[in-house]
């Protein structure tokens, strides 16, 4: 069983300051259904099995996008609501989809920020390597949107990110450094259930950087894939750089 994991449950203040009004990113588009970002991913993830769905802030309208849109697979499709999208970070998403694909079953999973652009072969990329994938892109890192991770001198991986989008600092001697592409691929539903039972009910409120850290950052060994185009859809100006792409 293979399962892509995607969650869209934040309340998208930027993109929707962006637009001057509310939106759920995930959803926009301006001429057709098929230029938006959840769309192009699911069109991707017809080759999975199940393809989880953690939503959110207007979860109605993301249901009833799903409904309309994606009728072929809904069978595929399992929407997940977190209704503490405000109250809680990230990290809480990523449970419920982790609880999810656990429940279900699986033997690989692959999980992706549900406000990126991705281009296939990149994509493909990832879902080719035969275990553990982390990600990453060629775009100059800035402490205001930047996931970054870096190996330290022993060769282990750390993530930063920064929520107030601000600074980012790293406190010790480090070999590489690089900017994250949010997507990760979980190889091993065995280490996945033992990083989160580690886990508390603090860190799941946190960032879901709290259980990637927790599952790359030990001794496993996992591929480093780049990413080559790539675009996280901060605003309506970052959304309309996806024309700029030409992708299949």
């Amino acid at each position: 069983m293979k399962i892509l994991l995607l969650t869209v449950a934040g309340t998208s203040s930027r993109f929707s300051k962006s637009i001057n009004r509310p939106c759920l990113k995930c959803l926009y588009f301006e001429k057709d259904f098929s230029e938006s970002l959840l769309y192009k991913m699911i069109r991707r993830g017809y080759c999975f099995d199940k393809i989880i769905i953690v939503g959110g802030y207007k979860f109605d309208e993301l249901n009833n996008a799903v409904n309309e849109n994606f009728a072929d697979i809904k069978d595929k499709i399992k929407l997940v609501e977190n209704t503490y999208y405000q109250e809680y970070g990230s990290g809480y998403s990523l449970y419920l989809g982790l609880k999810c694909a656990m429940e279900i079953g699986f033997d690989e999973l692959v999980f992706a920020e549900g406000d990126l652009w991705v281009d296939d072969k990149s994509f493909d990329k990832v879902l080719s390597v035969n275990g553990d994938a982390v990600t990453f892109n060629r775009e100059t890192i800035f402490s205001d949107k930047a996931v970054v991770f870096y190996f330290d001198v022993f060769n282990r991986v750390h993530y930063l990110y920064d929520t107030t989008h601000k600074y980012l600092e790293i406190k010790e001697p480090f070999i590489s450094v690089y900017n994250s592409a949010q997507i990760w691929k979980f190889a091993s539903s065995k280490h996945l259930k033992k990083a989160f039972g580690q886990m508390n009910d603090f860190d799941w409120r946190t960032t879901n950087l709290v259980f990637i850290q927790k599952y790359f950052g030990g001794e496993n060994k996992f591929a480093l894939i780049e990413i080559e185009k790539w675009l996280n859809c901060n605003t309506i100006e970052d959304f309309r750089k996806i024309g700029s792409y030409n992708y299949v």
